[in-house]
């Protein structure tokens, strides 16, 4: 079974959701065989690499409200996220664009290291309140999973390094139509919108197991009033 998540590194709920459908997978059957995959999502594409206002600030302006509501709302979500064993601290965070950060997602799958590298970008912006736009930044959180420096650098120095891989993921939400995230695609065929609750996400997989690995994709409507044969012999009916 192949999970794809749509996320993006500043989105808090793209963290919640990632947290419930890890414990979900977990406490899954047949957990060793589901593969997770993630693609790239910008949910602002124009935010600025260098930004000048703080969370709070940014959200008021960006959807209309006061300071006070923006905090409010944001003090919501840290309780969400505390309900997953998650710390998101609101108050120093600051607006990040995540372009570089997706390429070097994309180049940390190509070393295998494509999901311990996606939870330290998330857990650095949350709970560390680093700026995934710095250079400098996205090193030392490469380098603290395995990735050189070398290699790391030579990626971020050229913005056309993986700048395509993103580019796919983004057309292929939007031919999914997929306009918010976390977004998640099981085998191709099924999908779940938004940070659902635990339950939600192990119904869907054990929906979708028994559906994919069904011994027959049709309804059985027979009685036991037919005779049938087989390889090995003709049953005969009782009646």
């Amino acid at each position: 079974m192949k999970i794809e998540v749509w996320s993006d590194f500043v989105c808090p709920f793209c963290y919640i959701g990632k947290r419930r459908l890890e414990e979900a997978i977990n406490q899954f059957q047949h957990k060793d065989q589901v593969e997770v995959e993630f693609k790239a999502f910008e949910l602002d594409p124009n935010s600025p690499l260098d930004p000048t206002m703080k969370i709070h600030e940014a959200l008021a302006k960006k959807y209309g409200m006061n300071v006070e509501e923006a905090k409010r709302a944001n003090e919501n979500m840290a309780k969400q996220a505390a309900s997953v064993g998650l710390q998101f601290r609101f108050d120093d965070m600051m607006p990040s664009n995540t372009f570089d950060a997706h390429r070097l997602a994309k180049y940390a799958q190509t070393v295998g290291k494509e999901k311990e590298l996606t939870e330290k970008l998330l857990y650095a912006y949350f709970t560390e309140n680093k700026q995934l736009s710095k250079k400098d930044v996205l090193v030392e959180i490469a380098e603290s999973v395995g990735i050189g420096r070398v290699e790391v650098m030579k990626v971020l120095d050229d913005n056309t390094l993986y700048a395509n891989d993103v580019r796919i993921d983004e057309t292929m939400a939007q031919q999914y139509k997929i306009t918010g995230v976390p977004f998640f695609v099981v085998n191709n065929k099924y999908g779940i919108s938004g940070a659902q609750p635990l339950e939600t996400f192990k119904n869907a997989l054990e929906k979708v197991w028994e559906e994919e690995n069904a011994i027959s994709p049709l309804q059985n409507l027979s009685s036991d009033e037919a005779g049938v044969c087989t390889d090995d012999s003709c049953e005969i009916p009782e009646k």
